[in-house]
Formats: structure tokens, C-alpha cells, sequence
């Protein structure tokens, strides 16, 4: 396994961060470490990487020990903290040697041209960090943390404050780099999860609460079809209940309802419904499943 993590728990003081965490990451798996504010994320990232110990149980990264190998622990990861540290008045290139030095890599000039072809940091390569925009600053923190050719990813927050443009091309990035190493992943963004993500761990009140493929999880977004309809007249609630099929019917606003049904076929019965009383369908959608309402389901 790259990343082990059995019964871990820490306290702050009277405060459980995380009580029993356990789970494991194989090899060369993009995994979603998602949960709310304050869930225990962060720290459980920390422990991983060495930052803070654990109050009781066992972390291993590529089978060594976070507190009895810690030097082998961090030569097996790459860190990209949600703040991402970097030293501003440095230039690209300039700071990615210096994190080659602090590795002790051989043949740095080289590692640091690989790194900035890699993570499209060409143009900006002469430039001062704080002179970037927040895209390319974290494609500055992702050459950091690869610099050393880690076997295991670990990124917090890496997409936050970034445009949809920036968005993209992070995300591009970021499964490109994932066929060949483990990475985790945290992220408040669900699409984000759903696109490049093969397995997801939630987390809540530092318990896990679900822990399972991300497509799997996505179907249990909801128990039943839903079916929003927009009519061109005004009907009543009782009246679209009468519908075969129908289990719910809810209002969202003006002539939109959201409908719970049995199946695919009801649809028919709602237009054939709709021709019976002179109303005419202007718009008709099925909501899809998604992984946003599993979170929603098991985090509030």
C-alpha cells in the first residue's frame, strides 16, 4: 500500500481532531479526501506528512513508519499545503533549485528544467514568484512538491482561488501526474472529485463516514428519479399527485416542479397528463446523480 493509516487519532487539548481514522490507498490511485470545515482534512494530511505526530495509532507511507522513519516518510511524498509556502522575492527557477538542494538531488539543473516543462511554468520560468498569478504560483507549489520524484502525492486545497481557465488546466495536470504516482486529494469542489477522482474518502467530526469508489458513491446521491418539469400554466400540487408513477411532487417556483418518480416511463404519463388538461411541458430534465448530495447526505 502507499498509504496506510490504521486507528489514528489526535487531540487538541479536550478537542478529538480525529477519533479511529482508518483507511488505505493503493498504488497509483487518485483518491478525494473530502469533508466540511473543520472535519479533521488538514490534520489528517499533517500526520501523513510528518508535520505534527498523531496522538495514538499508525501511519505508514510506502511501508515505513511516520514516527519511526520520518526522513523516509518525506522521501517517499510531496507536500502541497492548502497556504502554499512560498518565498516570494525568489525566482522561479531560483526557488525550484533551492527545494532541489534541500533534496540533495543530483544533476538539479536538470530536475528543475523537467519540473518547469511539466507543470507549464516555460514562460514564467524568469519571473519572481510573487509576480505570478495565483495559477502559476500553484503550479510552482506542484513542481515543489515533485521535485524529488516522491512516490505519493499529497494536495490540499490546490485549485482554491483559481479561475475556471486555471481550474482546467490543474485539474489536466494534476490526472496526468496521477497515472504515474498515488496522490490525495482534498478539495470543497465536488466536480473537481467527479472528474478526476477514482476513489473517495469523507470525512466528518474526524470519524470517516464514507470511503468507496467515486462513481459508486455518486449513485447514492439519491434513492429515486427526479424529473424537474415546467409547465406554461399554473396547476396545483394535488392535481400532478394524481400522475401514475408520481411518488412526490415538490414546487421550486412559479410553474417548476420537481417530481419523484418510479421510473423513466412516468415521463409519458406527465406529458399525457399534460395534453388531458390543456397545460403544454416547456422544459423537462432529469437530475442527475452526484456526489454533491452524498456529501450533503452524510455531513449535515
Amino acid at each position: 500500500m502507499s498509504i496506510e493509516v490504521k486507528n489514528i487519532t489526535k487531540i487538541y487539548g479536550k478537542q478529538k481532531a480525529l477519533d479511529d481514522v482508518s483507511f488505505s490507498i493503493e498504488p497509483g490511485n487518485i483518491v478525494g479526501f473530502l469533508g466540511p470545515n473543520g472535519a479533521g482534512k488538514s490534520t489528517m494530511m499533517k500526520i501523513i506528512t510528518c508535520y505534527i505526530p498523531q496522538s495514538f495509532g499508525e501511519v505508514k507511507v510506502c511501508g515505513f513508519d511516520v514516527v519511526e522513519n520520518p526522513i523516509e516518510v518525506k522521501r517517499q511524498v510531496g507536500y502541497l499545503p492548502e497556504h502554499n509556502p512560498l518565498y516570494l522575492d525568489m525566482y522561479v527557477k531560483e526557488y525550484l533549485d533551492f527545494i532541489g538542494g534541500v533534496h540533495k538531488i543530483d544533476n538539479r539543473q536538470n530536475r528543475v528544467k523537467e519540473m518547469i516543462d511539466m507543470v507549464g511554468l516555460g514562460i514564467e520560468q524568469n519571473k519572481k514568484i510573487g509576480a505570478l498569478s495565483k495559477g502559476y504560483r500553484q503550479r510552482v507549489g506542484l513542481a515543489q512538491a515533485m521535485i524529488h520524484d516522491p512516490k505519493v502525492l499529497i494536495l490540499d486545497e490546490p485549485t482554491t482561488g483559481l479561475d475556471p481557465n486555471q481550474l482546467e488546466e490543474i485539474r489536466t495536470l494534476i490526472k496526468n501526474i496521477g497515472k504515474e504516482k498515488t496522490i490525495m486529494l482534498s478539495t470543497h469542489i465536488m466536480q473537481e472529485v467527479e472528474a478526476i477522482c477514482d476513489r473517495t474518502i469523507i470525512i466528518n467530526h474526524g470519524k470517516i463516514v464514507a470511503n468507496d469508489s467515486t462513481e459508486s458513491l455518486g449513485k447514492q446521491g439519491k434513492v429515486n428519479l427526479v424529473l424537474t418539469v415546467e409547465f406554461d400554466k399554473v396547476v396545483t400540487q394535488d392535481q400532478l399527485k394524481s400522475i401514475a408513477g408520481v411518488f412526490q411532487v415538490v414546487k421550486h417556483k412559479d410553474n417548476n416542479w420537481a417530481f419523484e418518480v418510479e421510473n423513466d416511463k412516468v415521463r409519458n404519463n406527465i406529458f399525457q397528463y399534460a395534453m388531458d388538461n390543456d397545460l403544454v411541458v416547456l422544459t423537462m430534465q432529469k437530475e442527475t446523480e452526484n456526489l454533491e448530495a452524498v456529501f450533503k447526505k452524510l455531513t449535515t
